[in-house]
């Protein structure tokens, strides 16, 4: 995938563009903060602080906008099209710098700013149209990973550069050269038609109000742009707070804030490659606490990791002697798995966006996103200001805050979006007490309604169903065994359907069979256990009639799947009832082989158990 045409000159286009803006921007900081510019018309610090505050600006006043552009137009040529505008405004910019026209470059970064706000959609949107749903993750992964490396490697190399002779000229040189093969790099993407060309009118107040609509329209999808604005609001005070945290905690000059952040970086990139792994080629939500608890754990570790204050030398330390000091080294190790925590949290919310979002709507709901990460940085500052100014509290307890408000914030998401609970519960279930391998995965629609049959084995085959599917499955399921005292709670947010023998109570079994036909005609997908029950003898037990009664009444694809290695586990009856006997098995292999959809006109209860026998027996 990564070398695909389809894939790389994007990737490297979009690199590209980070790496220059980082290098521009901090380029004019860094001119401004060691006075290489002869008149400055403000103070130092209210022109950082301006600089900042022009270059998030239009992340508000143009990203719904943008994301309509996005959704609108051949998504490559858009990126050409934003390209040719950043070479112009870096022709401009490499003659401010030259000039040390300092409101010419103030001006510039906010054009700057406003180029990476329209490029912003358009970046995220792209991969659900040129990747398979099962690159979509690897896809997010390499993109992050890039796009950190590339502040890295943009932050770096501005310092590098005005430490040189002759640096001005040289970095005058370089932010046209970037943006030359970033545009070179853009003609190579291929077409990425619309899936709903029209016309945009540039309408700030009321787009913003619809972009910000159409993302809450799900509220998974509006969950998981807070979750990520709220890694941007920690991802921001950290690197904000690096400076002072150096000098004030660790007794280090700026060669170690540079260390910091290459710590951070880099494991923001480990983060996302790591992911990619655990993800096992598909959007997994399931990974996500480990996440959150990362960040929660080593933000906290940070309050005891700082050396003591009587430990400090005369001089403060440089990077060499930092990291001569093995003190040192629990802070770096905590900031590192920091970012590489934040690496596993923002790229499965980052793919489910892309793959939840309804056709069309895409690059909006990035934009929504845009638009709340922008918010939650300005409003990180502030909170930084009033933790550190008036609070009077130090550096590491406004780490220590982050932390337990990561915590809250962790509780609030999970209870708004049980889904989110659902697919780290069968994550566990599938990859850390069992080894679940899944075949077939393709043939579950990606869209639209389909009816799932299954083998009943287990207690727990739903959960190992759940984790199978990248889509949420409403199970239908015994009333008994959805009111299990232990997984009840899962069942329920899950949106099981109880059922029961109509002689045992016939509303019970009506009231399923109405609710089965509302979610396929809402293009939901339903699972059943066509046995009824689970096997005592890890035999294939007759299918019931139900098969039938649903797709007499809503027709619908059929796509059966066979649960293969449950029998024996803990949750079966084989050696007595399940729960009951001692757990024989740990992490034990387990088959979910998923078969071709069928069409119901070609379907009853004798096809769909022999294809569920055929896939057993693969």
């Amino acid at each position: 995938m990564l070398f695909s045409t389809r894939f790389f000159p994007y990737f490297i286009t979009q690199c590209l563009g980070a790496l220059n803006d980082n290098l521009y921007k901090n380029v004019l900081l860094l001119m401004v903060t060691y006075s290489q510019i002869d008149a400055l018309p403000l103070p130092v610090d209210l022109f950082i602080n301006l600089a900042a505050g022009l270059f998030i600006l239009p992340f508000f006043l143009f990203s719904a906008h943008a994301g309509a552009v996005a959704d609108s137009m051949d998504k490559a040529t858009l990126i050409r099209r934003l390209k040719v505008v950043e070479l112009l405004i870096m022709l401009c910019a490499a003659m401010a710098i030259m000039t040390q026209s300092v409101i010419l470059m103030l001006a510039l970064l906010f054009m700057t700013g406003t180029q990476s706000a329209y490029f912003g959609p358009v970046k995220y949107a792209l991969l659900p149209q040129a990747l398979k749903p099962s690159e979509l993750v690897k896809g997010n992964a390499w993109v992050e990973m890039g796009t950190f490396l590339s502040i890295l490697i943009g932050t770096l190399s501005a310092g590098l550069l005005l430490a040189v002779p002759g640096g001005t000229y040289l970095a005058s040189c370089l932010v046209v050269g970037l943006s030359v093969l970033g545009f070179l790099s853009s003609l190579r993407i291929p077409s990425m038609p619309s899936q709903q060309p029209k016309k945009v009118r540039f309408e700030p107040i009321s787009g913003l109000k619809k972009t910000l609509k159409i993302a809450n329209k799900q509220r998974g999808i509006w969950m998981a742009i807070l979750a990520i604005s709220w890694f941007w609001f920690m991802g921001a005070t950290y690197l904000t707070q690096f400076p002072n945290f150096a000098r004030e905690h660790l007794h280090a000059d700026s060669t170690v804030v540079s260390l910091l952040l290459a710590l951070f970086s880099i494991g923001v990139a480990t983060g996302s490659w790591l992911c990619e792994k655990l993800s096992f080629n598909h959007v997994e939500l399931g990974i996500l606490p480990f996440g959150i608890l990362g960040l929660t754990l080593f933000t906290g570790d940070l309050l005891w990791a700082v050396p003591s204050i009587d430990s400090f030398p005369a001089q403060f330390y440089n990077v060499q002697a930092f990291l001569a000091q093995s003190m040192h080294y629990r802070v770096m190790i905590d900031l590192f798995f920091v970012g590489v925590s934040g690496g596993v949290f923002i790229v499965p919310l980052y793919a489910f966006i892309q793959s939840r979002s309804a056709d069309g709507e895409c690059a909006q709901s990035i934009a929504a996103n845009n638009i709340m990460n922008a918010l939650f940085m300005v409003v990180s500052a502030a909170v930084s200001i009033l933790v550190l100014s008036v609070l009077d509290f130090s550096i590491v307890e406004l780490f220590a805050l982050m932390a337990l408000g990561n915590f809250v914030v962790a509780v609030y998401v999970y209870r708004q979006v049980p889904e989110f609970t659902q697919r780290f519960i069968s994550y566990v279930l599938s990859h850390c007490l069992y080894r679940v391998s899944v075949k077939g995965r393709q043939h579950i629609p990606t869209k639209g309604a389909a009816l799932i049959v299954a083998n009943h084995v287990s207690y727990v085959d739903a959960l190992i169903l759940m984790g199978a599917s990248t889509r949420p499955v409403r199970f239908v399921m015994d009333k008994s065994i959805s009111e299990l005292p232990l997984l009840k709670y899962v069942f329920r947010h899950a949106g099981v359907i109880p059922i029961c023998a109509k002689h045992k109570c016939a509303n019970t079994y009506e009231v399923a069979f109405d609710q089965i036909d509302a979610a396929l005609n809402n293009d939901e997908l339903v699972c059943i256990f066509p046995e009824g029950r689970l096997t005592s003898d890890g035999e294939l037990g007759e299918f019931k009639a139900g098969v039938e009664k649903i797709l007499a009444r809503t027709p619908t694809l059929v796509v059966p799947i066979a649960l293969k290695g449950l029998w024996g586990s803990f949750f079966s009856h084989k050696g007595g009832h399940a729960l009951t006997t001692r757990p024989a098995r740990f992490w034990s292999k387990l088959d979910v082989n998923i078969g071709e959809t069928m069409h119901s006109d070609t379907v009853d209860r004798h096809v769909a158990k022999a294809q569920v026998r055929e896939l057993l027996l693969n």
